[in-house]
């Protein structure tokens, strides 16, 4: 009867601790989406407002780096173990693709 004691607890404490980290991720999830309507509404609002292009164009550009970030890290499980592979491709394909639009505008522009 004790083992049997033990195990039951042993399993509560592990659904507990599962149930906390569950509800915690589901906050920064919550959080992230939050933050990601805000990033659009702010790129709605510098459309509407009629700033210059020069300034709209960049200003939405990073608006929509820092959303791909949240919904990497936050959506996609990327801040987690397991995902050093995929990190390592990501990572690699954006280097590959700066690099690429640098050459061709080095290329143009001379």
């Amino acid at each position: 009867m004790g083992n049997e004691q033990l195990n039951s607890q042993d399993l509560e404490t592990k659904y507990e601790y599962r149930r906390k980290r569950n509800a915690e991720e589901m906050r920064h999830q919550v959080i992230s989406f939050a933050i990601s309507i805000f990033l659009t509404l702010c790129a709605f609002g510098a459309v509407a407002a009629g700033f210059d292009k020069w300034f709209i164009i960049p200003f939405i550009l990073l608006l929509a780096l820092v959303q791909v970030i949240f919904q990497l890290y936050y959506f996609m499980h990327m801040s987690q173990k397991g995902h050093e592979a995929p990190q390592l491709f990501i990572y690699g394909g954006v280097i590959i693709g700066f690099a690429t639009i640098l050459a061709f505008l080095t290329i143009v522009w001379w």
